[in-house]
């Protein structure tokens, strides 16, 4: 059994897809960001940043006590490894798999992330903010367009960790007003991805949907909720259990 501590954001939901792939069973763990559950001290000893998604096996392969990982690109590579599952064992097929993946936590999610802060939370006059991070982001979907003109994976001729990586922010992107029409290879491919089994579960669980305060187009948070998210030197980074 996993224990997944979640939220319902791209990288909570490219762990749950991977779970429902591998079949692992599993327990989720919902936090609500924005009320600062990420916060405490329990979840501290979980993943010592403070940031979701993370999990724990209790049961892992080799045995022993449970396992804890935190970052999405990293428990999708342990589980993975783990069930032997959606990454090449080796040579340049998991090299091209591991460099889209990082590809994906080191640019497309964090630009992607600060696309979405400037142009849904932000107070207004961000506009240099929201040129550059908006140009930034649509800069790397052109280097996955051109990616899926060639191949009909991310990682290659297969499904793997990569496109589940990158397919949830895909999804999400709707409440920037990014749709993918302009983006026909990508179109097709997360077509593709969309109505694989696993992910339709993984998108439809009850207890894994977005509640709809996290999917608004414009954020309006009130103090507590801004700290929770963002922090600020008024409220204290940990709180007690």
């Amino acid at each position: 059994m996993i224990d997944l501590h979640y939220s319902a954001t791209p990288n909570g939901q490219k762990i749950a897809i991977m779970l429902e792939e591998i079949g692992e069973p599993y327990r989720v763990i919902a936090y609500d960001i924005f009320n600062g559950d990420q916060l405490t001290e329990a979840y501290g000893r979980i993943n010592p940043n403070h940031r979701l998604p993370a999990i724990v096996d209790r049961n892992p392969a080799g045995g022993g006590g449970p396992v804890t990982v935190f970052e999405s690109g990293a428990i999708l590579q342990y589980l993975a490894e783990k069930s032997g599952r959606f990454l090449p064992a080796s040579g340049a097929p998991r090299a091209a798999v591991l460099s889209w993946l990082t590809w994906q936590v080191a640019g497309l999610g964090p630009m992607g992330g600060q696309a979405s802060h400037f142009l849904r939370y932000a107070p207004s006059g961000q506009d240099y903010a929201i040129e550059r991070y908006t140009k930034e982001l649509k800069r790397l979907l052109t280097v996955l367009e051109k990616r899926l003109e060639k191949s009909a994976y991310v990682g290659g001729d297969d499904y793997s960790i990569a496109d589940m990586a990158i397919w949830p922010g895909r999804a999400s992107a709707f409440v920037m007003g990014m749709g993918l029409d302009e983006w026909p290879a990508m179109h097709a491919w997360f077509e593709r991805i969309r109505e694989r089994p696993a992910v339709e579960r993984a998108m439809s669980r009850e207890d894994l949907k977005a509640p709809a305060k996290y999917v608004g187009r414009h954020q309006q948070l009130d103090e507590k909720e801004w700290s929770n998210m963002f922090g600020d030197a008024n409220h204290a980074a940990v709180t007690k259990d």
